[in-house]
């Protein structure tokens, strides 16, 4: 049987090289660990916010269901992971670093619908040496003892539990998804492009169908949206947000203006959407 996958936001860093609480920087109008954990819940049976016990009482923290980390020695996001699988020992767990400011619903989505029970964990490559990501990957209820037994020998490093261990390595979606921000200097750079970003596209005026599931699922056969979706993919993604829809881009076929499209497609205003499943009935 497989496991319930619940969700971890990692959250408690010290944020030793930014200078400031990295939970706490606002990309698109929202604190990262606001919007880690908005991604995150919408996908997961239960999610929490891994933090020490020093920061059970920050304002930011406290908003949300917690995971105090284990006093056992044990530091870093490894105490995370293993604090949450003690808590609940029974669930696999989708860990998620909450310091990643071009993560997409659409990324977690891929990661999920590619699980794999059968693994100890599943987990993206990096873009940057080929090495698991493990920070946003899903730990199955057996790493539990994979992990205790890693750390006992004194090591503490998740993604060398990945790389030593029963892993599914997948290929990014989105090839920025995964990148973070870890100084002052790298945080500007990522605001400018972030704020560039935001503000260079004007929302535009779409017209979206659904069939089948998602026909059911959106509880209408189409709508007007407001979007400053770039592609087909991010419209996806923050339709699936609205919605919840359960299937992901990869079960999907996608038209724009009644001719087959590419997901990565750029949509412009006035443009006819139709997000087309397997079996398109009705």
């Amino acid at each position: 049987m497989t496991a319930a996958l619940y969700g971890l936001v990692l959250a408690g860093g010290r944020s030793s090289r930014m200078g400031q609480d990295k939970a706490a920087l606002e990309y698109h109008g929202r604190a990262q660990l606001a919007r880690a954990f908005g991604l995150l819940e919408k996908l997961v049976a239960r999610a929490f916010v891994s933090v020490r016990p020093d920061q059970t009482g920050d304002p930011l923290r406290a908003r949300f269901a917690q995971i105090v980390d284990v006093a056992d020695g044990t530091e870093g996001p490894a105490a995370g992971i293993r604090a949450a699988q003690l808590a609940h020992p029974e669930a696999a767990w989708l860990v998620l670093a909450c310091d990643l400011p071009w993560l997409d619903i659409a990324t977690l989505q891929h990661l999920i619908a590619r699980r794999d029970p059968a693994r100890m964990a599943t987990a993206f490559r990096s873009q940057h040496d080929g090495l698991p990501e493990p920070l946003c990957a899903i730990y199955e209820p057996a790493a539990a003892a994979a992990l205790a037994q890693f750390l006992a020998t004194g090591r503490n490093c998740p993604r060398k539990l990945l790389i030593n261990s029963d892993t599914l390595l997948l290929d990014q979606p989105n090839v920025k998804a995964l990148d973070n921000v870890n100084t002052p200097q790298e945080l500007a750079a990522a605001l400018a492009q972030v704020d560039g970003n935001d503000s260079g596209a004007a929302p535009r005026e779409l017209r979206v169908q659904y069939f089948a599931l998602l026909r059911e699922q959106a509880g209408r056969r189409d709508e007007s949206v407001s979007t400053r979706a770039a592609t087909a993919r991010e419209l996806f993604a923050e339709l699936t947000a609205r919605h919840h829809f359960t299937l992901t881009p990869e079960h999907l076929k996608v038209a724009v203006n009644a001719e087959f499209s590419d997901w990565s497609q750029p949509l412009k205003a006035g443009d006819t959407v139709v997000f087309i499943p397997p079996v398109a009935g009705g």
